[in-house]
């Protein structure tokens, strides 16, 4: 799929590299949407791969006064379970949430879904009703772009070759300012937008004093409605007042006909969600439903980068380039094998079928492994990230001999069907009792989102995590929010 993959150790090196490769590289931060694009000859004349995802520091959330900065390297878990980000910028972390599934989360990033600039990419709609912005360096120097300059159409912006998305800043909700996100997709986890909006208001007692509206999914990009919110300034948000304002939202827009959705049925939806979003605002409604201590997948270092590499690794030839990686507490030594996913790694060059392919795009789960302590779906990550890594499969969960509780209770409730899906469900069992040894219903439920059984055998499969965590040692879990500043 690729001829170079460079892992840095800085982003001077990046920079070099950008400006060396220009358009036949591509950034590797969470890399979800990039590999499925290769794999599928979306991306030619692509031939070079530089990933950050070693360098420390940019998964940072920063908060400067009233002004929050995302690092690139800020993963949607990340904002998940940020306090500042939940109480200060609601909108973002309800759509971080809705993004994909926990192994998803863990390693898909908001840079990588702004850059990616489809309209149905949750966290773009937020962040433009937050008055959000980009910065963008090279070799050539740094620039910041509002999001309507940033953004050009369906997946195109003004980046160029060599430029970087540094970091995503937008001011954090005044006292005065509530805000919430709203999407409406065709199953619960997993679901790309049919319609999505996000709407911010700003109140002197019980009367409005400023509104931002967004809608996504509708149209080339994310709409602004600024008639919808013109009707909003000085009134209360009474039912005449919402019912007009959705009314609006729903004739504004020229929607979008495709697979997912009629353009009739858009338009309907935009004046639903947008009545939906006033009324919660209106109710104090608007942070119900907003997951506490949830299941994250992501291990007690919760996905944060401490250490670089010692020195930048240069995969230039997949018949030659070695990758050296630690699987299951063994050291493997591979020759070849950099040019592929680390599903195929792990079962071609390593030898442990274990880890299924069942859909290899990301939306089964099957192929869940810990990289670095951190569930991923292995299908989405390439093969070089593999070096210098600690990786642990479904192999390696029984130790000493002895299943792990999550393997004995998915034997002695039934909870293997066929098979195939069970890898990814004991690796995500594993990693959630690691979190939480004793997880709600809700915790469990949240925790298997990004995992298919093609038997529909989840009656079971909940009671084998239920079980399991009656096998586990009482005590907190290791949930939380990551260290940021």
């Amino acid at each position: 799929m690729w001829h170079n993959y460079y892992s840095v150790t800085s982003l001077d090196e990046a920079l070099d590299l950008l400006a060396e490769y220009g358009s036949q590289a591509r950034i590797v931060a969470g890399a979800t949407d990039l590999i499925l694009e290769m794999e599928r000859g979306q991306r030619p004349g692509v031939d070079t791969l530089i990933d950050l995802t070693r360098v420390p520091g940019l998964d940072q959330i920063r908060i400067h006064g009233d002004t929050v900065r995302l690092g690139p390297l800020v993963t949607h878990n990340h904002v998940v379970a940020h306090p500042t980000i939940i109480q200060r910028a609601l909108p973002l972390a309800q759509a971080a949430w809705s993004v994909g599934a926990p192994q998803i989360r863990n390693r898909g990033t908001v840079a990588g879904n702004v850059i990616t600039a489809s309209p149905a990419n949750d966290t773009i709609t937020p962040l433009w009703a937050l008055g959000a912005s980009v910065t963008l360096s090279s070799r050539r120097g740094e620039r910041t772009l509002d999001f309507p300059a940033f953004y050009r159409g369906v997946r195109r912006t003004a980046m160029e070759p060599d430029e970087l998305l540094t970091a995503i800043s937008f001011p954090a909700l005044a006292e005065n300012e509530r805000g919430i996100f709203l999407k409406l997709g065709l199953r619960r986890a997993q679901a790309i937008s049919v319609v999505n909006v996000a709407a911010i208001l700003a109140f002197d007692g019980d009367t409005i004093t400023h509104a931002r509206i967004t809608l996504g999914s509708v149209a080339p990009t994310i709409l602004r409605l600024p008639v919808a919110e013109q009707s909003l300034q000085g009134r209360k948000l009474t039912d005449d007042v919402i019912r007009e304002a959705a009314r609006l939202a729903g004739t504004a827009p020229s929607p979008i006909d495709d697979v997912r959705s009629t353009a009739v049925y858009r338009s309907e939806m935009c004046r639903v969600l947008v009545s939906r979003a006033l009324r919660a605002l209106r109710d104090g409604t608007e942070r119900d439903g907003y997951p506490t201590d949830p299941a994250m997948l992501w291990g007690p270092r919760q996905a944060v980068v401490h250490e670089a590499l010692p020195a930048q690794v240069r995969h230039e030839d997949d018949a030659s380039d070695t990758i050296v990686t630690t699987v299951n507490g063994e050291v493997y030594t591979r020759t070849g094998g950099v040019n592929k996913t680390l599903l195929r790694f792990l079962r071609e060059d390593i030898g442990l079928p274990g880890t299924k392919e069942g859909c290899a795009e990301g939306e089964c789960g099957a192929c869940t492994v810990f990289l670095d302590g951190v569930a991923v779906m292995a299908c989405l990550v390439p093969a070089p990230r593999a070096h210098g890594a600690e990786i642990v499969t479904v192999e390696g969960l029984a130790q000493n001999g002895s299943l792990h509780p999550i393997q004995q209770t998915f034997v002695e409730t039934g909870a293997v069907q066929c098979g195939y899906c069970t890898p990814g469900f004991l690796m995500s069992g594993a990693k959630l009792l690691e979190e939480h040894p004793q997880p709600t219903r809700q915790q469990i439920e949240q925790s298997i989102t990004g995992n298919l059984c093609r038997c529909t055998g989840y009656y079971k499969i909940v009671e084998a995590f239920e079980k399991a965590a009656a096998l586990m040692p009482t005590g907190d879990g290791a949930a939380g929010a990551p260290g940021q500043d």
